[in-house]
């Protein structure tokens, strides 16, 4: 069973992060990199808990008021049933640290926490039909 869950959470970050569009003039199959990358949160619930004991701790850390930090743009906020909650940042580079301390201070206790390194795909794949690879 916990495999399932497991191959059930990666299945929905990746979704998730597919799902992330970044508009701008494509230079080749490679894209530009830029002032900022992406990053998949994913804030587990903890099952042991119902949702308003989730929320209750989540509010006595001031999680919605600490994250995110400023400078850092929520791109996709999702809900997986039964699951919990994936949340795609834009985070430049300098505010990693503190994106990382919100995390702590706010959904710790409330949720497990994991976080993955993301890129669009959606780009790449519409250059490569556009030039017919």
């Amino acid at each position: 069973m916990k495999n399932i869950k497991t191959l059930t959470m990666a299945f929905a970050v990746i979704l998730c992060s597919m799902a992330v569009a970044q508009d701008g003039p494509l230079t080749g199959p490679l894209l530009e990199d830029s002032d900022a990358f992406l990053l998949t949160v994913y804030l587990k619930h903890d099952q042991t808990m119902n949702i308003s004991e989730i929320n209750e701790i989540a509010a006595r850390n001031q999680f919605d008021e600490i994250f995110p930090p400023e400078g850092v743009e929520i791109v996709d906020h999702y809900v997986f049933m039964g699951i919990g909650q994936v949340i795609v940042l834009r985070v430049p580079p300098d505010r990693l640290r503190m994106v990382n301390l919100a995390i702590e201070r706010g959904a710790w206790g409330a949720y497990q926490t994991e976080f993955y390194p993301t890129y669009d795909l959606r780009a790449a794949r519409i250059y490569q039909q556009q030039s017919g690879q």
